[in-house]
This record gives structure tokens, C-alpha cells and sequence, in this order.
């Protein structure tokens, strides 16, 4: 049994529908688990309309329209999603008469996306003689916390997702389940939204409930690849990553999964395979626990733009354990988050996303500190095998210096599989190039 997951763009219109039905269909007899996104931009058209409703007019017409003429060329015809347009509409004349729009409310309203684009694909493929059941997440299992609109699933889960699928999974059931992804329940019944990569943790936590042999990521590109194709075209396609690694890559700007999406298949050993919804004989790439021969020196270069630098040097108001403790209690009392960090016994250098609202933060950190906030920077980051960083290092310094790039700061992750440095940003898609053609 394998579970595959298809994001919006995979699923944006009749077209893609089809060509993803086809890809079900090849995979058939691997007995298939599908776990799909919203079509295209409904999620984004559901806001709208929340939007509106709270100014007091109801108006679903993009959703309504999008469903039934994919429906239409589809040739299917689906009550189950007019019920649905109708129980969206009457939740919107609820926010219309409230002026307000709830996290609670919000999550219930975005999971229709969902909810409508399981029963869009289950229809068609029982159409072309594929047997097919739909599954909203909780249906299949799926129970969460009630932190609305960032969701955290609970340990619940890891025997309901069998119970729920057992039939399926002893091989009782024929139909393929076709189930929701970012979307729960509480304890008491509520939707709730599973936040950033709720899809992603979707199918690892199928995929790893249910011991499946392999979790697989549908995309656009053929797997996981060395740097972005559109800084380096020459990018090539990475056949096996470790968990370590993907989790990385991703927080450093890669679209891999989500780096918590990672933690149910890590916890028993599941494989993931990024591949290929326009090229499926292609091997695509692996994640797994460890490499199955040699660690690769250099794994991928990825970026991160629109990035502030914050150096803080101590005025030695406090002692120096008292600095480190005051800087960082600042960052947890103004819930910023920090990406890349070097320290010193009197100084501290760190890296923020350039969104993060800063000012009350850098008022209280200058109570005991010489603060300055430089903008406009980039955060580079090789994934690597930093048991090689002298020799990593050496080749990376050497190509910049010869190309008059200036790094500003430099950081080994805990982890021991990334350097990452910060450069101006204007620089940072050559800084990638130049890595690239260096250490490739």
C-alpha cells in the first residue's frame, strides 16, 4: 500500500483532475491511498467571500462557478457538492450578520475546499470503473487539539487512522480512499486546520499510521533538486535525501514538505518520494532515515530572501550569562522567531524574516544592549555533509573571493548537515550560482 498526495495546482481544473485520475489508475495495483488539496485557488476564493460576508454581502459565485463547470466537463454530476455550496452559503450568511469572522469559523469555512475536491475526484474515477470512496480527515481518523487555524494532531490518531481504514488496509474494501488533507476535528466535533504543510502532514501521518510502504508527494518537478531551476538551470535532481536533510532544506527555503510533516514518518521509518505529476516514470527522490550508500559531500543550495540581520552587543549592563538570557527572553516575549544565529560572550548576530514587526522587540532588547537592524538580506545554505565543512568551506570561500562576494555572517547548524551565510540580497541568486558551479 502506498499513500499519494496531490497538491492544488495538481488538481486546479478538469484537466489536471484527469491527468491525476490517470495517475491513480497507473498506480492501482500498489493499492493506493490519495490525499488531496483544494482545487487551485478556492482556498484564496474562499477568503474573498469571507471577506465580503463580513462587509455583509453573500457571494460564492468563483467557488460555485470553478465546481460546477470543472464538474460539468467532467461529466459527473455531484449532489454531494451542491450540498456542500449550500451549507457554505448559509455559513456565510451567519458571518454576514456578525460583522465577524472567528478562527473557529474560519477553519470550518476554508475546510469546504477540501471537502468539495474529494468528492469532485471520487466521482470521476468511479465514472471510468475505478472504484473510489471519499473521506473527509476525520472520517479516516484524524483528531486534533482546538488550536484553530494551526491545529496539532493528537496521539489519538495513531490508532484511529487503522480503525478507520482497516477494511482497506486488510484488503476487505476495493474502493480507493480518497480523503482530505489539512483539515480535523476536535474532541468535541469542531473543524479545525492543521496551519502551514497541513496537507503534507496529511499523508505522512496515513502513510506512518498505517505502515504503508511508501509515502509519495506529488509535484511539478522531477524530485528533490540541487538548487532552484530557476537561478541554475544545470540543477539536477537529488535521488535520496534523510529526513535531517529535507527538514532542513525546507526551512531554508526549499519546497520540499513541510519540516513537521517529517516527524510521523521519521517516527517509523516510512519512506517519502517527491515525484514528478508531469514526468511519473521518473524515480523522483527518496527520504529516508539514513543514506542507503555514501553521504554525499553536498546535497543542495538553497535561499532565503527578504531577511533582517539584528547584532546586538552587550553594554554590559549584565553579566554575560545574563546577556544571552536577556536577549533571548526578548525574542520570546515579542514571538519572533530567529533562523540563523552566531554568538559570542558579548555579542549576538541573528537573522529574522524580513515580515516580523520588530520595533517593540529592539526598544526592549536596548535596555542592555547596542542594537542595530540591517535589512535586505539573504540567507544561503548549503546542505552538506558538514563532517567535510573545512574542505566545503575552502571550495565555497575560494569561489566567492573570486567573485568579490562578501559574506557577512556564517552559521553550522546543531544538526551537522548545513552551513548557511548571509549576504545582501542583491547578491544572493549569483552567491547561489556561484556555490553551485563550485561544489557541483
Amino acid at each position: 500500500m502506498i499513500v499519494m498526495k496531490f497538491g492544488g495546482s495538481s488538481v486546479a481544473n478538469a484537466e489536471r483532475i484527469k491527468h491525476v485520475a490517470s495517475i491513480i489508475q497507473a498506480y492501482k495495483n500498489e493499492r493506493p491511498l490519495v490525499v488531496l488539496s483544494a482545487m487551485g485557488d478556492t482556498t484564496d476564493h474562499l477568503l474573498e467571500a469571507a471577506d465580503l460576508a463580513v462587509n455583509g454581502k453573500v457571494d460564492i459565485e468563483k467557488v460555485e462557478k470553478l465546481h460546477y463547470d470543472t464538474a460539468k466537463e467532467l461529466g459527473v454530476d455531484i449532489p454531494a457538492i451542491k450540498e456542500l455550496l449550500d451549507e457554505l452559503k448559509t455559513l456565510l450568511t451567519g458571518i454576514s450578520m456578525l460583522h465577524e469572522l472567528s478562527k473557529r469559523s474560519r477553519d470550518y469555512l476554508v475546510s469546504f475546499g477540501e471537502r468539495m475536491s474529494v468528492r469532485m475526484m471520487t466521482s470521476y474515477l468511479n465514472g471510468l470503473g475505478t472504484p473510489a470512496k471519499f473521506y473527509d480527515a476525520w472520517d479516516a481518523g484524524f483528531v486534533s487539539d482546538s488550536n484553530f487555524m494551526n491545529a496539532q494532531l493528537l496521539d489519538d490518531v495513531w490508532k484511529d487512522i487503522p480503525a478507520k481504514l482497516a477494511d482497506y488496509k486488510n484488503g476487505k474494501q476495493k474502493e480507493i480512499p480518497i480523503v482530505t488533507g489539512f483539515i480535523a476535528k476536535d474532541k468535541n466535533g469542531v473543524i479545525t486546520t492543521l496551519g502551514r504543510g497541513g496537507s503534507d502532514l496529511s499523508a505522512t501521518m496515513l502513510g506512518a499510521a498505517l505502515g504503508a510502504d511508501e509515502i509519495q508527494t506529488w509535484k511539478d518537478v522531477d524530485g528533490i533538486l540541487t538548487t532552484d531551476p530557476r537561478i541554475v538551470k544545470e540543477a539536477r535532481t537529488v535521488p535520496e535525501v534523510t529526513y535531517e536533510e529535507a527538514q532542513e532544506l525546507a526551512m531554508f527555503g526549499s519546497q520540499v514538505l513541510h519540516p513537521r510533516s517529517m516527524i510521523p514518518c521519521r517516527k517509523t521509518g516510512t519512506p517519502v518520494r517527491v515525484k514528478n505529476s508531469y514526468n511519473i516514470k521518473s524515480a523522483g527522490s527518496v527520504i529516508r532515515e539514513k543514506h542507503s550508500g555514501k553521504t554525499p559531500r553536498v546535497i543542495a543550495i538553497t535561499n532565503v530572501k527578504n531577511v533582517n540581520l539584528i547584532d546586538i552587543q552587550s553594554n554590559n549592563m549584565f553579566g554575560a550569562c545574563g546577556f544571552l538570557a536577556h536577549v533571548f527572553n526578548q525574542f520570546l516575549k515579542w514571538n519572533v522567531s530567529v533562523d540563523v544565529i552566531a554568538t559570542s560572550e558579548v555579542s549576538v548576530s541573528l537573522t529574522v524574516n524580513g515580515n516580523s514587526k520588530l520595533d517593540g522587540l529592539v526598544e526592549d532588547l536596548k535596555k542592555g544592549a547596542d542594537v542595530t537592524v540591517k535589512t535586505d538580506k539573504a540567507i544561503v545554505t548549503i546542505i552538506c555533509d558538514a563532517a567535510n565543512s573545512s574542505s566545503i568551506l575552502a571550495d565555497a570561500f575560494t569561489a566567492l573571493n573570486k567573485n568579490n562576494i562578501n559574506v557577512q555572517m556564517i552559521s553550522q547548524g546543531a544538526s551537522k548537515v548545513n552551513i548557511s551565510m548571509l549576504v545582501d540580497q542583491s547578491q544572493a541568486n549569483d552567491v547561489v550560482k556561484i556555490l553551485h558551479s563550485s561544489l557541483f
